[in-house]
């Protein structure tokens, strides 16, 4: 039997650990993109859980806690986005559309991923299509684990006391009417 190298054992093992993650990624996505909103399943964390802080990076690279971005009486809005995401693509209209009617009186907040995606990448994104709230890089997860997020295009509103108030993931999801029914209430 011919002997192999660690180094080539490694890299083979790296590239098939790499490969694993991919797929797991990809029925990630499959499963992103057929399910929407509560009710078809709980995603993230369960309504009425506090909303609980992160450990994340600004796309600055200082360290910042996601818990102060929120604000008291205030309700916030957080998705799990990268830049590849087609299903964050097609909710970008809606979050534009909450942050422009209700301006201050909410807080919506993107958490970049460190799947598939740099820091410069997400920073080249934001600096070529504008933000009109803050994107924060979840480098090490820290968010993705603390919101129990199994993939991209996560959306979890806290109400105004930081409870959950609505959890969904896809491209199907009316954030507009749920953001009005956490508003209103």
């Amino acid at each position: 039997m011919k002997a192999r190298s660690s180094a080539g054992v490694t890299r083979r093992g790296r590239a098939r650990g790499l490969g694993l993650l991919a797929a797991a990624m990809t029925a990630l996505l499959v499963f992103a993109g057929t399910a929407s909103a509560q009710g078809e399943g709980q995603v993230s964390l369960t309504s009425g859980t506090v909303g609980p802080g992160a450990a994340l990076e600004d796309l600055d690279g200082n360290p910042v806690d996601l818990s102060a971005f929120f604000v008291a009486d205030v309700p916030t809005l957080i998705e799990f986005w990268a830049s590849w995401c087609e299903n964050c693509e097609a909710l970008q209209p809606q979050l534009d559309e909450i942050k422009a009617t209700y301006g201050e009186r909410v807080t919506v907040i993107a958490v970049a991923v460190a799947v598939s995606q740099s820091l410069r990448r997400v920073k080249r994104h934001v600096e070529e299509h504008g933000a009109s709230y803050p994107y924060l890089w979840d480098a090490r997860g820290n968010a993705v684990r603390a919101y129990e997020a199994p993939t991209t295009s996560v959306v979890v509103i806290l109400d105004r006391a930081g409870h959950v108030a609505y959890t969904g993931v896809g491209a199907g999801q009316d954030l507009v009417g749920a953001m009005a029914d956490v508003v209103g209430g």
